[in-house]
């Protein structure tokens, strides 16, 4: 029912336009054609430059309310790279939008129709069409060596002395894992995963690296100050990591690892003291990733090593939660846990 009215409502208004237009045209003719253009044409004229004005005055006030406030400042060392990438582009792109957009008002206003005024046309400048077409090559071209040159430091090798912490996406939330005191971690395959007996990465648990691994789920912490390189994977489909505080974001791919590093300039405390106790380090999915997308977020604490420290230390491996989920339930996990140590085996192998 509700769509047919829609219909009606679409028909009236289609109806409504089109008797509205049949009317000025009436009206055009018994004026005179000549002389409601020319009214048209100076009521458009001075809308124009008002427009101007108006838009000129808007862009300033959104700049004036919202810079710094919707993100707040970069807080990693490679996020400070990229918002000086993009104060420089909007340094560029802003000087061109103002000069272009005044003088395109302006000239609307200034060069309306007159009676004695006549048309010039200008059909073909050499100098012209090579000045407007080098300067936005030159121009173009300092912004792309801008950005490569971030890029390559961004996207380079993590210094030796980063810390390392896996992170798998799924429908819809964040895995993370951390190395234990050897500092490595453990080999997985995607078939050994099972929520049932503690294994939700498929880490194999015949590889002696796993027994100390730390596995939590949608909260990690990292190091304030230390650099943090991210290994990246999926379980199902293609996720992205979106850290905006940090103005970093990476693919996650299943069955094929990405990385990025970089380097958190504040704790959780100390950008809460400056934007409100109710901020967060979040990371986000920022790729469409099915119905429950909008739900896929995540937390990062940035806290000091000594807090890092207490908190990991307060975790247990998952290699242990996994035995003991094995023993509180031998009916059910026996066979699964020796099918499980076999493939394991095999896979090493």
């Amino acid at each position: 029912m509700s769509s047919f009215w829609i219909i009606v409502c679409l028909i009236l208004g289609f109806i409504i336009t089109f008797q509205i237009a049949k009317a000025s045209e009436y009206v055009a003719i018994l004026r005179g054609e000549e002389r409601t253009r020319k009214e048209n044409n100076r009521i458009n004229a001075f809308m124009l430059l008002a427009f101007l004005v108006v838009g000129l005055v808007g862009v300033w006030y959104c700049n004036e309310k919202l810079k710094g406030k919707i993100l707040g400042e970069a807080a990693s060392n490679h996020g400070e790279k990229i918002d000086t990438m993009l104060y420089i582009t909007l340094a560029i792109t802003g000087v061109v939008f103002f000069i272009t957009q005044i003088l395109l008002f302006w000239f609307s206003y200034k060069y309306q129709e007159k009676s004695d005024r006549k048309a010039f046309f200008f059909p073909h400048n050499n100098k012209l069409e090579v000045i407007w077409t080098v300067v936005p090559a030159i121009t173009l071209t300092i912004l792309v060596g801008f950005g490569l040159y971030y890029w390559f430091q961004i996207t380079g090798e993590a210094p030796k002395q980063a810390m390392v912490v896996e992170v798998t996406g799924k429908q819809f939330g964040w895995e993370f894992r951390y190395p234990g005191k050897d500092k490595k971690l453990g080999r997985k395959y995607y078939k050994e995963i099972s929520e049932g007996i503690g294994n939700p990465l498929g880490q194999i648990w015949a590889d002696k690296d796993n027994h100390d691994d730390i596995y939590v789920s949608q909260e990690a912490h990292i190091v304030v100050n230390k650099p943090i390189k991210f290994i990246i994977g999926s379980k199902d489909v293609i996720h992205d990591v979106g850290l905006a505080h940090f103005r970093m974001k990476m693919d996650a791919v299943p069955g094929i690892p990405t990385t990025m590093w970089f380097t958190p300039k504040f704790t959780t405390k100390e950008m809460r003291e400056k934007y409100g106790p109710d901020f967060n380090y979040e990371i986000s999915c920022d790729q469409m990733c099915g119905k429950g997308h909008f739900s896929m977020r995540g937390t990062i604490v940035v806290e000091t090593q000594e807090e890092f420290d207490r908190w990991i230390l307060s975790k247990k491996p998952q290699y242990l939660a996994a035995m003991e989920m094995q023993k509180s339930a031998p009916a059910v996990t026996t066979t699964d846990s020796t099918s499980v140590q076999t493939q394991a085996t095999t896979s090493i192998q």
